[in-house]
């Protein structure tokens, strides 16, 4: 756990998370997860999704982590997870899973040291959840953060703002390739009507084929 390295905190522009969410809908958001957990819901089919994609004990970015949920689980599995966010409350949630490193930050100014990561993993609608016109700015950054032919996996609901043709449009000028899009994290065949998309890309300099928006 590194609670010191805080990187990113200055945002130049509210994200859409904080403009839309108090401290108390954060913590009513960490009380709605632990008693899903406490029912028995399964919380970890993205951790297995990202889970096939990388090798074992691969290093790991949960990019925009909140409580550190699927940070935590890949963790289980036996990988490297470093967490980010930006919301104060979520992260001191993360942090007390002494599995991971977990910094406050910007995903828009994202510089962490190091080497680069295998996996960068956007779950939970982090993507919807950004500053709008900062998207392509934070997959550049997450793109930066990646080895060559590291995976880059997001998920996210359609029905909002950011389309997904943009998302599309947006990772082919971050130098991220997208591979392939699913409608939900079980594999379900992706179609223009789903209400989410699940999406795996690399780094452009893997040699990949770009899909069609």
């Amino acid at each position: 756990m590194s609670p010191a390295d805080d990187r990113g905190i200055g945002s130049s522009s509210a994200t859409r998370w904080q403009s839309e969410r108090s401290a108390d809908d954060s913590r009513a958001y960490i009380e709605r997860f632990a008693e899903l957990a406490h029912a028995g819901t399964d919380l970890h089919g993205e951790a297995r999704f990202v889970d096939v994609l990388v090798p074992r004990g691969a290093r790991i970015l949960d990019a925009g982590c909140g409580t550190g949920r699927v940070g935590l689980e890949l963790a289980r599995r036996g990988h490297r997870v470093t967490a980010v966010d930006l919301d104060p409350v979520l992260v001191e949630a993360a942090r007390s899973h002494s599995e991971l490193t977990v910094h406050l930050a910007d995903l828009a100014q994202l510089d962490l040291p190091g080497p680069r990561f295998d996996a960068v993993v956007s779950a939970g609608n982090v993507m919807v959840f950004l500053a709008p016109g900062s998207e392509r700015s934070v997959l550049g950054r997450i793109a930066a953060h990646l080895r060559p032919g590291g995976v880059f996996v997001a998920g996210f609901t359609t029905g909002a703002a950011y389309r997904p043709s943009q998302f599309v449009a947006d990772l082919a000028a971050a130098g991220l390739v997208l591979e392939q899009r699913f409608a939900t994290w079980d594999l379900r065949p992706w179609h223009d009507d789903a209400d989410w998309l699940v999406a795996v890309a690399r780094r452009a300099d893997d040699g990949g084929v770009t899909a069609t928006p």
